[in-house]
C-alpha cells in the first residue's frame, strides 16, 4: 500500500508551525548567549556571534545574597500555589457538581476580581500590610499570590470538574460515598492532569511576579526583585542582567519540560470525548 503524499497546506501549516517556534524561541536564545558574554561584547555593534565565553556574571550572581532570594522566591511559589489548590478543589465542586445558590453570580464575582487595575490595589495592600507589619516578610508575599490565583484556580478546575461524566455522579450517590470521599478519592483522581496544569499556571504567574513584590518587600523578596539590582542607567550590565535573567527562568521551563505531559492534557481535558 502507497504512503499517502502529504498535502501543500500541511506542509506550509508545518512550516509557518517551524517559523513561529523560532521567532519565540529567539530572544531567549540571544539572552542566553549574552549572558556568557562580556558587557563590552554585549553591547558591541553590530551584535557578536562569535566571542570567548565568560563565566564572570554567574560567579557575580552568588556573590550578591542569591540565595536567600532564591529561597523565597521557592517558598512563596509552592506555599501560595498549594494553598491555592486546596481551597480551589472544593470551591469548584461547590460551583459545579453541587451548585450552591446563585453560583454564577459567585463565579462572577471570583472572575471581577481580575478586572481591577494591580496598580489600583497596591496602596489598599501598602496600607494593609503596614498595619499588620507584613511589608517586607515572604508571608504577604503569600497572600498576594493566593488571592491573585485563587480565581484563575477555580475557574479552570471547575471546567475540569465540568467535564467529568454525569454517570460518575450518580453511581457515586448510588454507592452512598460522603461528599469529602467523593472530592478526594473520585473526582480530584479524574481531573489529576487539570490540577497539575492549574498548579503549573498558579506557580509560573507566582514566580514570574514582580510589581507587588518591587512594592511590598525590599531585601526579603523574591528573584524578579534581584534582578533588578543589577539595572543601572550610568553602568553597562547588560550580560550580567542577561545571566540572572537565564537563572530565573531555568526553574520554569524544567518544571514545563517535565510537566508538559500533564499540561497538554490537563490544557486538553474534556475537549474529545
Amino acid at each position: 500500500m502507497s504512503r499517502r503524499k502529504g498535502k501543500p497546506g500541511d506542509l506550509i501549516l508545518a512550516t509557518l508551525t517551524w517559523f513561529g517556534a523560532l521567532v519565540m524561541f529567539a530572544p531567549i536564545a540571544w539572552m542566553v548567549l549574552t549572558s556568557f558574554k562580556t558587557e563590552r561584547d554585549a553591547v558591541s555593534f553590530p551584535p557578536k556571534l562569535f566571542f570567548t565565553p565568560t563565566l564572570e556574571h554567574y560567579r557575580h550572581i552568588f556573590d550578591n545574597d542569591f540565595a536567600s532570594f532564591a529561597l523565597i522566591s521557592v517558598l512563596t511559589t509552592f506555599v501560595s500555589t498549594a494553598i491555592v489548590i486546596v481551597l480551589a478543589v472544593p470551591a469548584a465542586y461547590a460551583l459545579s457538581v453541587r451548585p450552591v445558590p446563585k453560583w454564577r453570580d459567585v463565579l462572577f464575582f471570583f472572575i471581577s476580581t481580575k478586572m481591577m487595575p494591580i496598580a489600583a490595589a497596591i496602596v489598599p495592600l501598602y496600607l494593609v500590610g503596614r498595619t499588620f507589619g507584613l511589608l517586607n516578610t515572604p508571608t504577604i508575599l503569600i497572600i498576594v499570590y493566593m488571592s491573585m490565583n485563587l480565581p484563575l484556580a477555580i475557574w479552570m478546575i471547575r471546567s475540569f470538574m465540568s467535564e467529568i461524566p454525569k454517570e460518575v455522579f450518580d453511581a457515586v450517590k448510588v454507592d452512598g460515598a460522603s461528599r469529602l470521599r467523593e472530592v478526594w478519592t473520585i473526582i480530584v483522581p479524574l481531573i489529576r492532569p487539570g490540577l497539575a496544569s492549574t498548579a503549573l499556571l498558579c506557580g509560573i504567574f507566582a514566580w514570574n511576579e514582580f510589581f507587588l513584590a518591587v512594592n511590598l518587600t525590599t531585601t526579603n523578596s523574591n528573584l524578579p526583585v534581584f534582578l533588578q539590582k543589577f539595572l543601572s542607567f550610568g553602568q553597562l550590565y547588560t550580560a550580567q542582567v542577561a545571566a540572572v535573567a537565564t537563572i530565573i527562568n531555568i526553574p520554569v521551563v524544567a518544571a514545563g519540560w517535565l510537566a508538559q505531559k500533564s499540561l497538554t492534557r490537563g490544557l486538553t481535558f474534556g475537549a474529545v470525548r
